[in-house]
């Protein structure tokens, strides 16, 4: 699972019922396991997920990328996991945005260069793999030692993922996990909008983060290839519209007024200095925005 030169190896973990013991030889003992949720902070549910790697693996390090997707919104959690995994340390991403947990979905595990990924078969992991060098082996979470003595059917982040990434970081084989999965079977989630036009592209919103910056599926070039002076508004709307201003940063532009860059995660985006770009464009994930060059004046 690790072909890193240099790197310190551990033992590999005998799986018991406690905390994970060591007996032989391991090559991929993770750094960190990192958790990405849609749990939200005001019940249980991610200390529950500590707490079970904690019990298998006391000393291992868990940095929470965030708990606050929106409920079941898999795009958002896809996103935000492919665009901070690249930046962990090597380990365990573990990522719970699962409105079909207890059905026929698969659990799975996914081995690549940068690290492994833990979770629901439902194109959450996929674009974190693709970051991470794409999916080198994929197994199906079926062995019962490997899980809670009890699953739940409505909490496999506790009773299922958590277990499986604290056995993995410790250094135990994946394929020991399960079946292998052939992973062009794996569910994708459906390729974005990003449509390039005579004076500019449609592109579809892929998400709105905190700060109300609306973050387009769309790749810097198009966004490079235009002019200083821009049009953004729905894909649908051929009048009308919001004028933009093709800048670098934030401050290129007046308080309150709308900017079109491309953001730290290389993507095109709409930010307003001072406000919400959300808001002025009436955009959600999913919405299709056209932005189109103007002419100088």
């Amino acid at each position: 699972m690790d072909d890193h030169p240099g790197r310190r190896q551990r033992p590999v973990p005998a799986v018991t019922s406690g905390v994970v013991t060591s007996s032989t030889r391991s090559p991929a003992p993770a750094e960190v396991v990192s958790l990405t949720t849609d749990y939200g902070l005001a019940d249980g549910f991610v200390a529950a997920c500590h707490g079970t790697i904690a019990r298998l693996a006391p000393r291992l390090r868990v940095i929470d990328v965030t708990h606050l997707v929106p409920p079941g919104d898999v795009r958002r959690g896809a996103t935000v996991l492919a665009q901070t995994t690249p930046y962990l340390p090597y380990g365990v991403h573990v990522a719970v945005v699962d409105p079909g947990v207890g059905t026929a979905r698969r659990g799975i595990a996914l081995a690549t260069a940068g690290g492994l990924l833990v979770g629901p078969d439902n194109g959450l992991l996929l674009d974190a793999a693709d970051a991470l060098g794409g999916v080198d082996q994929a197994v199906e979470l079926t062995n019962p030692r490997w899980l809670a003595p009890r699953v739940s059917a409505t909490f496999h982040g506790r009773d299922v993922f958590a277990p499986v990434a604290a056995r993995l970081a410790v250094g135990a084989p994946l394929p020991e996990a399960g079946p292998a999965v052939d992973p062009s079977t794996l569910v994708r989630l459906p390729e974005p909008v990003v449509r390039p036009e005579p004076h500019g592209f449609v592109a579809e919103v892929l998400t709105v983060d905190h700060f109300g910056n609306v973050q387009l599926a769309a790749p810097a070039d198009l966004l490079a290839a235009l002019p200083a002076r821009l049009r953004v508004r729905p894909a649908g709307d051929r009048t009308g519209g919001h004028r933009a201003v093709h800048g670098r940063t934030f401050a290129d532009v007046p308080v309150g007024a709308l900017l079109a860059h491309v953001d730290s995660a290389g993507r095109v985006a709409l930010s307003v200095n001072g406000g919400r770009a959300a808001e002025l464009l009436s955009a959600v994930p999913g919405t299709l925005l056209r932005v189109d060059g103007l002419a100088a004046s």
